[in-house]
């Protein structure tokens, strides 16, 4: 229903927010599933930062979205496209929680059995993503930082004057509003 309400409103702010109410519920789940970590980085990055990000765009941008007029109709063929591979794609997985999947078979009883004497940590979960995972969780880092320094450089991009969806900030008192730049800075004796 959140998801929905997302792609229906047209209030932007209002929708940075269900995307921080659905970023929480992604985190709920989480929980429910037991990935605390996962859970705890979808509540600082999604719900957090991103809700910060979003709320300094829409202090340049303006606050409600103008409909284009069309609709993209390859777009939508290529979202239900790739939907539909998706979904045939799980139906090849095991069943979820069932005693027999090989992460239960081979991978999880290795990790109980020796996590402590390899690691030397008595908490499984921090052996995992710390010693057995800690090239990935290092390069999941990486990327969390370059997508911060990529949305800090464009943020303080100064704003063109009349670039697309940018509310330029003028005084109501300027009369030449709608002239050309390159109008208003003739002088008057030409």
């Amino acid at each position: 229903m959140v998801a929905v309400a997302i792609v229906r409103v047209r209030d932007l702010f209002a929708a940075g927010m269900l995307f921080a109410i659905y970023s929480l519920l992604s985190a709920a789940l989480f929980t429910v599933l037991d990935a605390g970590d996962v859970a705890l980085t979808e509540a600082a990055v999604g719900a957090g930062i991103s809700t910060i990000l979003v709320l300094a765009v829409l202090a340049l941008a303006r606050r409600y979205e103008h409909p284009t007029g069309g609709h993209n109709l390859v777009a939508l063929f290529v979202v239900i496209i790739t939907g539909a591979v998706l979904v045939y794609a799980t139906l090849d997985l095991p069943e979820f929680g069932h005693p027999d999947n090989p992460a239960q078979v081979h991978v999880g009883p290795h990790y109980i059995e020796q996590s402590y004497p390899d690691m030397g940590v008595p908490n499984m979960v921090a052996a995992v993503l710390a010693s057995y995972r800690s090239i990935d969780t290092m390069g999941e880092a990486f990327v969390i930082f370059a997508a911060g320094l990529a949305v800090f450089a464009l943020l303080s991009v100064p704003p063109r004057r009349r670039q697309s969806g940018i509310v330029p900030r003028r005084p109501l008192s300027d009369s030449r509003e709608d002239e050309p730049a390159d109008e208003k800075e003739k002088p008057d004796h030409e």
